[in-house]
């Protein structure tokens, strides 16, 4: 199918017996005994799993304040795991825009662009990504609300930085965030024909709409807003308008995924994430949990609870299993990418997890995760 540049940077290819193109959400969890540079080397082999599997893009998510995700500074990460992969894309998923001048996202990720040429994606929240002392903080303002209201004039703020196009007169005309497209119009200048696509994320319809009536591809937060999926993609699919970066709606979803070799194995590393959600529901953030530390732990009621509904929106068991669940999530939502989160408190059972998931597709390549 002939697709213009522009379109091949967002629209992935199926690969084996996937109904869509599969992807990879990494929030770099950290467990238990381990440490954030456990963590990140983690995240390395993933990359370089994921690259060599067929998986089309590697995204790695905003969060601040909680010791058991150690994501905090997406670009940061995303250049490090640009400097051992070559193909995949890498993205954020996402940066989360009221925390950030928009300048400084767009010189960021022109950065990344430089390093990566044609690899970078650009994902963009509204959500803080922590609980609102933090965002605080983060924002130097207790007026949180106003960041996400502003949110659509931040990202027109944020797009014309990233293709320098401010009308004359505009205060930031002559402000340009390098590296980026004035370098080209310098006198010898050569640039880059690329610049990083921009997705809206979101968990309610605000983002989905906003993405359809901009004409931007747009990516769901399924894994922890189940019961706003369809709802929201259908209403990113009615609001579309084509643009100049898609000619029909392009959606993904976040999806959490977790394969084992024995179902029993897969229930045991759930129940120690669920746990691990039930502390930062309740103000308690920390490390992932062992799954002993998780079938040693006495639930109330009402954890009980939260954890049944928490994992039944999580797909796991074997792979084979993990396969039907996909398939049928996808069927259902008509979603055009799945994006699978696999947490666990071992780094090596998210490494196996997406090698079954590789393998129970048929996904091209072979094991190569020697950092």
């Amino acid at each position: 199918m002939d697709e213009t540049p522009e379109k091949d940077e967002i629209r992935g290819t199926a690969q084996g017996t996937a109904p869509v193109p599969l992807s990879v959400l990494d929030l770099v969890t950290v467990g238990s005994g381990r440490t954030a540079t456990d963590a990140l080397r983690t995240s390395v082999e993933m990359a370089r799993l994921a690259e060599s599997r067929g998986f089309h893009r590697y995204w790695v998510a905003e969060h601040h304040s909680m010791p058991g995700v150690a994501s905090s500074s997406p670009a940061v990460i995303l250049a490090h795991l640009a400097a051992h992969t070559d193909r995949i894309r890498l993205g954020s998923g996402g940066v989360m825009l009221p925390n950030h001048a928009p300048l400084v996202i767009a010189e960021q990720f022109g950065t990344l662009e430089a390093m990566a040429p044609g690899r970078i994606d650009l994902g963009l929240g509204r959500a803080p990504g922590t609980d609102g002392a933090t965002a605080a903080a983060l924002r130097r303002t207790e007026r949180l609300g106003e960041g996400a209201d502003d949110f659509p004039e931040q990202l027109a703020e944020l797009v014309r930085f990233l293709d320098d196009d401010f009308p004359d007169g505009h205060p930031y005309a002559r402000i340009h965030a390098v590296p980026g497209p004035v370098q080209a119009t310098s006198p010898g200048g050569v640039q880059s024909p690329h610049r990083p696509p921009v997705w809206l994320l979101g968990s309610s319809g605000f983002s989905a709409r906003l993405a359809g009536t901009l004409g931007l591809p747009f990516a769901f937060a399924h894994h922890f807003s189940a019961q706003n999926t369809i709802p929201a993609l259908d209403l990113y699919r009615a609001s579309f308008r084509p643009s100049a970066v898609l000619d029909a709606p392009y959606a993904l979803i976040g999806v959490a995924a977790l394969a084992a070799d024995e179902e029993k194995e897969a229930r045991r590393q759930v129940l120690a994430t669920a746990l691990n959600m039930v502390r930062l529901r309740t103000g308690r953030p920390g490390l992932v949990p062992t799954p002993e530390e998780a079938e040693a732990y006495e639930f109330s009621p009402m954890e009980r609870e939260f954890i049944g509904s928490w994992n039944a929106n999580v797909v796991h068991g074997t792979a084979d299993e993990v396969r039907a669940g996909l398939d049928d999530l996808q069927k259902r939502t008509g979603a055009d990418e799945l994006m699978i989160t696999g947490n666990a408190h071992s780094g090596a059972v998210r490494l196996r997890s997406y090698e079954l998931i590789a393998d129970a597709y048929g996904l091209p390549g072979k094991k190569d995760v020697q950092a």
